[in-house]
Order: C-alpha cells, then sequence, then structure tokens
C-alpha cells in the first residue's frame, strides 16, 4: 500500500462514519415522528413516506430472508472495499464514490441487522408517477456510483489525451 493512501485512509474512515451516522440519525428521527404509509408533502414532487423494505433495491430478493440479504451485503462491502484498495491514491472521484457507496451499504445493512428490514422514507412523484421509495443510504449508493462511473470516464479521457500527444511530436 502506498505512503498516499495510507494517508488518505484517516478521511476515507471519517467519510464513511459520517455517511453511516447521518443515515442512521435520519432513519431515527424518521421511526419516531413520521407516520407509517403516510405521505407528507414536502415540495409538489417530493415527499416523506415511511414504509420498509424486506428486499433489496426496488424490494428485490425479498425472498432470501434477513441472512442471504445481510451476507449479499457483506459481500459488496468487502467487494467495494477491494476495488477501493485497487484504485491509485490519485483517482480522488472514485475513492470518495467508494467511501458512500460502502456507508450507504452499511447503513442498509444494520437496518436489516437490527430491524429485519430497511427503513424508506424518500419518495419522488407527480400526479400520474411515482418512483420507488428510497433512502439517504440508497442515494449515498448511487451518488458513490456515479462518482466512480464519472472518475473512470475522465481517467478514460485523460489516457487519451495523453496517447494523442505522443503520435504528434
Amino acid at each position: 500500500m502506498s505512503g498516499t493512501r495510507v494517508a488518505r485512509l484517516p478521511g476515507f474512515i471519517i467519510g464513511l462514519i459520517a455517511a453511516v451516522a447521518l443515515d442512521q440519525f435520519i432513519k431515527y428521527l424518521v421511526e419516531k415522528g413520521l407516520p407509517m404509509h403516510e405521505r407528507v408533502d414536502l415540495i409538489p414532487v417530493l415527499s416523506l413516506f415511511r414504509t420498509y423494505n424486506d428486499g433489496i433495491a426496488f424490494s428485490m430478493l425479498a425472498g432470501l430472508g434477513d441472512t442471504g440479504l445481510a451476507l449479499i451485503a457483506a459481500v459488496v462491502i468487502v467487494f467495494v472495499l477491494y476495488l477501493r484498495a485497487r484504485t491509485d491514491a490519485h483517482r480522488h472521484f472514485a475513492h470518495w464514490g467508494y467511501c458512500i457507496i460502502i456507508g450507504g451499504a452499511i447503513g442498509n445493512l444494520i437496518d436489516r441487522v437490527w430491524h429485519g428490514y430497511v427503513i424508506d422514507y424518500i419518495l419522488f412523484h407527480t400526479e400520474s408517477w411515482s418512483f420507488a421509495v428510497f433512502n439517504l443510504a440508497d442515494a449515498f449508493i448511487s451518488v458513490g456510483a456515479a462518482f466512480v462511473v464519472l472518475d473512470e470516464f475522465l481517467d478514460w479521457r485523460s489516457s487519451r489525451g495523453e496517447g494523442a500527444g505522443d503520435g504528434n511530436a
């Protein structure tokens, strides 16, 4: 492990702890103050709506049960940690992406182990359409994945630019 990567580890751990803590704190507030299955409109397209998810994203794999889903989450966390360890230290978007992916996965894993389901509460909707109800941990996972994809694109573009310059000399 390079010295640069070791130096960045405290920031990664702080970011990870912050993501998990924020996710769990908001879920605590939702559990204590938001009625079950009652929509609370914030703006015309965004509402709070407390519900429980027995599966993973979009309630898929609900039939696997808590142990199976917790095992899948643990495998994903270990895999993303592996990817992070193999990613060069200068790839900042990827490292922050991995951080919030893992933070979101841990947040949902805590729910699954502690409650037997994941607490969801964010609902985007219109008069004729609504998106699946999700939570901050899910948003962390999605935004983190977008950061990793963005980093891959920027790295690809940078390496393309370096290669193009070699042929013009």
